[in-house]
C-alpha cells in the first residue's frame, strides 16, 4: 500500500505543469519531522501478534477499547488478562527521542506474563548491540507481581545492558509504571484507582514574590540537598551484594566529595527570582508553556549528574525526577546550562542547569517528588553495577494555597494549571521565539532583496563580496550555531512517509524557525532552484565557504576537477539520495541512520561535541573543501539532490550570460566555485549556488572581455572628439588601439 500510494503521488506530482506550486506547498507543509499523533498504536500493532505469545492459555483477543485502550484476552470466554501498550500510559521516549513500543500482558491477578518489544528507533540497540540482549533482559519481567511491587513486599532489578543503559532504563520505568496504571485502572492485584481526591488541595500561590539568600532558602527547604562522599559511595557499593564493586573502589579521602547535588522547583515567582535573578526568571517565563515547570539542580564533585550522554545523544541517563506514578527523564531541548546561582551566599558549583518538565506529563510544583541519582561502577571490560541515591524534595507550605474540596477527579485537579491556556501551545512558541523569528525573517528579507536587486549589487564588486561574507557569518553563528535550524534530508524523507499516514498542522507550527525555513526554501525553488539555500542559507554550507577563504588568506593551493571527471562525481550526490529514498520506503528509522552521511548534527547541531567517529567523518569532508571549493555540496549532499530535483522546475531565469559566454570566453566558467557553468557557457541551475560571482564577472568592465570591448568601444568614441598632434593622429586612439589588441588575446 506505501509503494502504491508514493507511486501514484509521484505520477501525479510529475506529470502536471502545476508541479513547482505543488511541490512547495507539499514542502511548505510536510517537510517536518516527528509527525505525531495522539491515537493508540495497539491496534497496528496488535496484527500480526498471536495471542498464544502473550498469553500461552488463552484462545481469543479481543479489539482494543478505553482511555487509555487495552487489549482483553480470553481463554473459552473467560477474561485472563488485559494486553497494553506502554507508549500509551506513560512517557516512552527513549535514546533516540522516539517512542519505544512494548507489548504486555498482565493477567487478572495483576502478574505480568510477558513482555515483547515491538518497535523503536534505538540507535544503540540498532547499531552495536544484538537485540537478543535486550530480549533477554525483557524475561525477567515475566512472574512480576505488580500489586507485591507497589507494597514494597517485592523486588525488583532491571539487569542494565552496558552500551544500552538508557534505552533499558526507558523500558524498565515504561513497563513498571505502565502495568502499575493498568493494574489501578482495572483493580488488578488489589489496586484501587486513583479516582477521588478529599481536599485540601495544594496549589503554588503567585503573590509571593520575596527575594531570598542562599541560606534563608535552604532553612526554610526551598532547596533540597544530597551529598555523597568517597567513603559513603564505596560503602553503598560494598554493601550492594556484588563481590566485584570491592575490587574497584573509588580512590582518594574518604572525605573528599564523590558528588553533591541541590535542587529547587524555580517555576515557584520566588525561589525562582532568588535563584535565578530577576534577567534569567524573565526569560525562564517566556520561554515556559503551559503545564511546565522548571527545576534547577546544581551539583558539584567528581562525578557529574548530567554525565556526557547527552552530548551524544541528547538524554540526561544519570538521573531521573519521580512524582507518583510519573518518572520524568529529560532531554537536551528541555534543558539550559546556567553559569551560576543567582542567590546571595549562594556557593560556586560545577554543574548548573535549568530543567523545564515537559507539559504532557503534568508536574505539579506542590506535590512532593523526589531525583533519583543513579551512580555506575564498572566491574569488567563490558559490565557495570549500578545504585540509586534519592534526593526528596517537598515544596514549603509558605509558597502554596490550600483549597478545601469535597470530591475531584485526580485527574482534573492535575490538570488545573493547565486550564489558564490561553490557545493552542504552537501560538504560544511564536510568541516565546518573537526576537528570534523576527531576526530570521528580517534576514530572510534581506537576501529576498539582495536577489531582487541583483543588479544594482553586482556592479559594486566590493559591496558585493562583503554582504555576502556577512550573510554567509550569520547564516553559520545565528542560523546554525545559535539556533539550531539547520534543515536535513531527513524532513524530506519523512515528509513522504506523512503523505501516507497523514499529518498534523499545529505540530508543524510547534518549531516557528523551521516552519519559516521551509517556507523559504519552497518559495526559492520557484524563483531561483536550490541556489537560496545551498549557497546562502545552509549553515554547514556556509562554514565550507569560509574555511576555504581562510584557506585561500594562507595561500593554500586550490585544485580544479577536470571537467570530464566533475560532470560525472557530481551525480554521486543524487544516487546516494534515491538510495536513501528507496531505504526509507523500507523503514524510515534505518534511513534516518543513514542520513548521518550529512554532517549536519555533528558540526551545527552538536559543536562538534559528539563521540570521535562521527566527529572524524565531519572533518573528513570538510579538509577536502580546503583545496577544493565546497567539496561536500558538489559530490555528497543528499539535501542538495533532494531540493535539485525540484529546483529544475523553476519559473525564472534572473543569471544574466552573453551571446560570447563558453564562446570563446570561459572566464565565468573558469571561475565558478563549484564549477557549475558548462564549458558550452549555460548554467546547470542544477549545480548552482547563486553566489552571483558570475553576474559580477558579467557586469565588470575590466574582467568580462565582452564589457571591455564595450568599454574600449565607449572610449574610442569619445576620443574621436579630442584634441590630434600634427599628424592628425589622435595620441588617445593610438593608445586605444593597442589596448584593443591586447584585450583580443584574451577573447582568443
Amino acid at each position: 500500500m506505501l509503494h502504491n500510494s508514493v507511486k501514484t503521488f509521484a505520477h501525479n506530482m510529475f506529470s502536471h505543469r502545476t508541479t513547482p506550486f505543488i511541490f512547495s506547498l507539499l514542502l511548505i507543509q510536510c517537510l517536518f519531522t516527528g509527525m505525531a499523533y495522539a491515537d493508540s498504536e495497539l491496534p497496528r500493532l496488535l496484527n500480526g501478534i498471536n495471542v498464544q505469545e502473550l498469553f500461552p492459555d488463552a484462545d481469543k483477543l479481543a479489539a482494543p477499547t478505553g482511555e487509555p485502550v487495552v487489549a482483553s484476552a480470553f481463554k473459552q470466554d473467560e477474561q485472563v488478562g488485559y494486553v497494553f501498550l506502554t507508549s500509551d500510559y506513560v512517557n516512552s521516549t527513549g535514546y533516540s527521542g522516539k517512542p519505544i513500543h512494548q507489548l504486555v500482558a498482565i493477567d487478572m491477578q495483576g502478574v505480568i506474563q510477558k513482555v515483547l518489544l515491538v518497535e523503536h528507533h534505538e540507535p544503540i540497540v540498532l547499531v552495536g548491540i544484538p537485540e537478543s540482549r535486550i530480549v533477554a533482559v525483557l524475561k525477567d519481567y515475566e512472574g512480576l507481581d505488580v500489586g507485591k511491587l507497589v507494597q514494597g513486599t517485592q523486588d525488583h532489578q532491571v539487569d542494565i545492558v552496558t552500551g544500552a543503559t538508557v534505552t533499558v532504563m526507558v523500558m524498565d520505568d515504561n513497563i513498571l509504571r505502565g502495568a502499575i496504571k493498568v493494574a489501578r485502572n482495572h483493580g488488578l492485584a488489589g489496586l484501587k484507582p486513583k479516582v477521588k481526591k478529599i481536599g485540601p488541595i495544594a496549589s503554588v500561590n503567585p503573590e509571593i514574590n520575596v527575594v531570598k539568600s542562599w541560606q534563608e532558602l535552604v532553612d526554610e527547604g526551598s532547596i533540597s540537598h544530597l551529598k555523597i562522599t568517597v567513603a559513603q559511595i564505596n560503602r553503598a557499593f560494598a554493601e550492594s551484594g556484588e563481590p566485584l564493586a570491592l575490587d574497584f573502589p573509588e580512590e582518594g579521602d574518604d572525605n573528599e566529595v564523590f558528588v553533591e547535588l541541590y535542587g529547587a522547583v524555580v517555576s515557584i515567582p520566588s525561589i525562582g527570582r532568588s535563584l535565578l535573578g530577576v534577567h534569567e526568571y524573565r526569560n525562564l517565563e517566556k520561554k515556559l508553556q503551559p503545564g511546565e515547570q522548571a527545576i534547577l539542580l546544581a551539583g558539584e564533585g567528581r562525578f557529574s549528574f548530567k554525565g556526557s550522554g547527552y552530548v551524544r545523544g541528547g538524554i540526561f541517563d544519570r538521573f531521573q525526577v519521580i512524582q507518583g506514578d510519573t518518572s520524568i527523564r529529560f532531554s537536551d531541548i528541555y534543558h539550559k546550562r546556567l553559569r551560576s546561582i543567582a542567590a546571595e551566599g549562594a556557593p560556586e558549583l560545577k554543574d548548573v542547569g535549568l530543567f523545564r518538565t515537559p507539559a504532557e506529563l503534568k508536574f505539579d510544583a506542590a506535590t512532593p517528588w523526589k531525583l533519583e541519582l543513579l551512580v555506575g561502577r564498572n566491574i569488567g571490560p563490558t559490565k557495570k553495577v549500578f545504585l540509586t541515591f534519592d534526593m526528596n524534595y517537598s515544596t514549603p507550605e509558605t509558597y502554596l494555597n490550600f483549597t478545601k474540596v469535597e470530591a475531584q477527579d485526580e485527574d482534573e485537579s492535575s490538570e488545573a494549571g493547565m486550564s489558564q491556556k490561553a490557545g493552542p501551545i504552537w501560538k504560544k512558541m511564536w510568541e516565546l521565539k518573537a526576537s528570534e523569528v523576527i531576526v530570521l525573517s528580517a534576514a530572510l528579507i534581506a537576501l529576498t532583496m539582495i536577489f531582487f536587486f541583483q543588479d544594482w549589487l553586482v556592479n559594486r564588486p566590493k559591496l558585493a563580496d562583503r554582504v555576502r561574507i556577512a550573510y554567509l557569518v550569520f547564516t553559520l553563528v545565528i542560523i546554525g550555531w545559535f539556533f539550531n535550524a539547520q534543515l536535513s534530508v531527513v524532513n524530506i524523507l519523512a515528509m513522504f512517509n506523512a503523505l501516507v499516514t497523514g499529518f498534523d498542522w499545529a505540530y508543524f507550527l510547534m518549531e516557528p524557525l523551521i516552519f519559516i525555513l521551509w517556507g523559504s526554501v519552497a518559495a526559492a525553488l520557484l524563483f531561483w532552484g536550490r541556489g537560496p539555500f545551498c549557497g546562502w542559507l545552509c549553515p554547514f554550507g556556509a562554514l565550507q565557504e569560509l574555511l576555504n577563504r581562510i584557506a585561500k588568506v594562507f595561500n593554500v593551493k586550490q585544485y580544479v576537477v577536470p571537467w570530464f571527471i566533475h560532470e560525472r562525481v557530481w551525480a554521486f550526490k543524487y544516487l546516494i539520495f534515491l538510495g536513501l529514498f528507496g531505504v526509507s520506503l523500507y523503514s524510515l528509522a534505518l534511513a534516518e541512520q543513514l542520513a548521518e552521511i550529512e554532517p549536519f548534527k555533528t558540526s551545527i547541531i552538536l559543536k562538534f561535541a559528539r563521540d570521535w567517529p562521527y566527529v572524524i567523518f565531519a572533518l573528513a569532508v570538510l579538509i577536502p573543501g580546503l583545496f577544493i571549493e565546497r567539496f561536500y555540496c558538489r559530490y555528497i549532499c543528499p539535501m542538495g539532490a533532494a531540493l535539485a530535483i525540484p529546483g529544475r522546475m523553476r519559473m525564472f531565469s534572473w543569471l544574466k550570460r552573453y551571446r560570447e559566454c563558453g564562446s570563446p570566453c570561459q572566464r565565468c566558467s573558469n571561475e565558478c566555485m563549484v564549477q557549475a557553468i558548462h564549458p558550452e557557457g549555460n548554467i546547470n541551475v542544477n549545480e548552482c549556488l547563486y553566489c552571483l560571482h558570475c553576474q559580477l564577472v558579467y557586469s565588470d568592465d575590466q574582467a568580462c572581455p565582452v564589457m571591455i570591448q564595450k568599454r574600449l568601444k565607449k572610449q574610442r568614441r569619445t576620443a574621436r572628439s579630442a584634441a590630434v598632434n600634427d599628424k592628425g593622429e589622435s595620441v588617445i586612439a593610438g593608445e586605444l588601439k593597442q589596448k584593443d589588441l591586447e584585450n583580443k588575446v584574451v577573447l582568443d
